[in-house]
């Protein structure tokens, strides 16, 4: 999954790259669909970032919650652990 990701988000920079050139400099009215590659590209970046790696094991300190899944890109089962002092979870391999 990440890898197709990686191939929208540089598709998207390419195509906004082509876009803007033509409507600088060919005088065509590129902004709707540079608006629309612009929001892809801020879509990828924003959803790569809001999901977490997963750790081999948990930080010290840190609790599990009891909620546990199995991984769709790795098949593992996972358990979650949070930290109680701040509230961020980390999910982390069985």
């Amino acid at each position: 999954m990440t890898r197709l990701l990686t191939i929208v988000q540089y598709c998207a920079a390419a195509a906004l790259v082509i876009l803007a050139a033509l409507a600088v400099f060919g005088g065509w009215p590129a902004w709707p669909p540079l608006i629309a590659f612009g929001a892809v590209l801020v879509f990828v970046l924003f959803e790569r970032n809001q999901y977490k790696a997963i750790a081999d094991r948990p930080p010290p300190g840190w609790e599990a919650t009891g909620e546990r899944f199995i991984d769709p890109e790795t098949g593992k089962q996972v358990t979650v652990y949070y930290d109680p002092k701040s509230g961020q979870r980390q999910y982390v391999n069985e």
